[in-house]
């Protein structure tokens, strides 16, 4: 029986791979990765496939939750190792991997690497413990338009939860939801409410490219953030909780942010 290891190359690529992952690596008899659940520096794989000497399979959604390219692999060879983006198991259909696995008879081993999740509130100087259910945001289409991300955004505020939001992506399609975009979507669906969820005046953080080195962040008005370039992707939304902590305010609401709507 083979050895999974899931492998997190964190929010800057290569760079930020650890020694003990990197070192594990090079004992791996195939190397998996994958590019839907977030975006990795340019480069980032083949940098790393030239320096373990061995190539590095980049998969498909539908191959990885099919999980039988990895499966094979394992059966083939003692040790397989699966990157992606951030942290492995932020992602469902890398739990359900890991399942499949075990049910196989293949164990596993896991090493974590930095995730929007805490890297976005820690950006801004917001308290994690304060966040709750996280809402990620889809492209729409005629077909396809659902309320329930603003609905998760109320039901946060209802309870004085600051709300992470994640933004759509579809690196095949190369596109990328910036979080003016994001602001229109929401507001489409905001429309007609007798109590907006979402106010022109309501106050929200714009996190752009948290973990590299051009990391941005961004707190105003939305309505006066959407005329803001926030540069390349990868964005993601931050709407506060009805009330800050006074260490959180002082963080989101230093003079050059909250006046100009400048970038951190």
């Amino acid at each position: 029986m083979g050895q999974l290891a899931f492998i997190g190359l964190g929010l800057g690529g290569d760079p930020d791979l650890s020694p003990r992952a990197r070192e594990h690596l090079r004992r791996c008899g195939a190397i998996f990765s994958e590019s839907y659940t977030s975006l990795l520096m340019p480069g980032s794989l083949e940098r790393l496939a030239e320096a373990l000497g061995r190539p590095i399979v980049t998969l498909s959604r539908d191959q990885v939750e099919s999980e039988e390219p990895v499966l094979e692999a394992l059966a083939l060879h003692s040790r397989v190792g699966f990157l992606c983006a951030g942290d492995p198991f932020a992602a469902t259909t890398h739990v359900a991997l890991r399942l499949a696995s075990e049910k196989a008879g293949h164990s596993w081993i896991y090493f974590p690497g930095a995730s929007v999740l805490t890297a976005a509130p820690s950006f801004l100087g917001l308290q994690h413990y304060r966040f709750g259910r996280t809402v990620s945001l889809p492209f729409p289409s005629p077909s396809f338009a659902p309320r329930s991300p603003l609905e998760g955004i109320a039901q946060n505020r209802r309870q004085d939860l600051h709300t992470l939001v994640l933004l759509d992506l579809r690196p095949e399609e190369g596109r990328f939801m910036t979080a003016n975009e994001a602001f229109r979507i929401l507001a489409d669906r905001d429309t007609g409410s007798p109590d907006p969820i979402l106010p022109a005046d309501l106050g929200i953080a714009v996190v752009a490219r948290v973990g590299t080195d051009t990391a941005q962040a961004w707190y105003g008005p939305w309505r006066q953030l959407e005329k803001v370039d926030f540069g390349p992707p990868l964005h993601c939304l931050v709407v506060p909780a009805r009330t800050l902590h006074f260490e959180e305010k002082a963080a989101l609401e230093r003079p050059r942010l909250a006046e100009s709507a400048g970038p951190v």
